[in-house]
């Protein structure tokens, strides 16, 4: 008889606590790696129907880069609904106004559309300085 594969429960995985700088690094390219620990993807255990992603906090959300002319270009628009409800946005003003906003729409955008991107999103915190609230956290290897 050949080996079966052991499916995992909810109840057997457990999360980690990963605390990311992204002073000067890419928009784009930090926030996918954001979204993986979020999903759990990089674990041996990850199943795609459950939570098994990780804590992600994110510090210095406000120097985080990005190229070209995006700075200026690029634009968040929403929609209330009701007629001339339209506002947007730059990435300049959004920055001025939350910084900690531009990390968690990109990473947003990178989640699975499904019932566990709240879940996900839950787990990510993401603040504007160097300083952080979960240092407890954090084991000092």
């Amino acid at each position: 008889m050949i080996g079966q594969t052991k499916s995992i429960k909810q109840s057997e995985l457990s999360h980690e606590w990963h605390l990311v700088d992204v002073s000067g690094q890419t928009l784009g390219r930090i926030s996918t790696k954001i979204a993986t620990h979020l999903m759990g993807k990089s674990k041996r255990n990850f199943v795609r129907n459950l939570d098994c992603g990780d804590y992600v906090v994110v510090v210095n959300a406000k120097d985080v880069a990005v190229t070209g002319k995006k700075e200026e270009k690029k634009v968040y628009a929403r929609h209330s609904g009701y007629p001339g409800g339209y506002k947007s946005e730059t990435l300049k003003e959004l920055r001025q106004r939350k910084p900690e906003e531009v990390i968690r729409h990109a990473v947003k955008g990178m989640l699975p559309q499904n019932r566990l991107r709240d879940r996900m999103l839950k787990r990510l915190f993401i603040f504007p300085g160097g300083e952080h609230t979960y240092q407890d956290k954090f084991v000092q290897k």
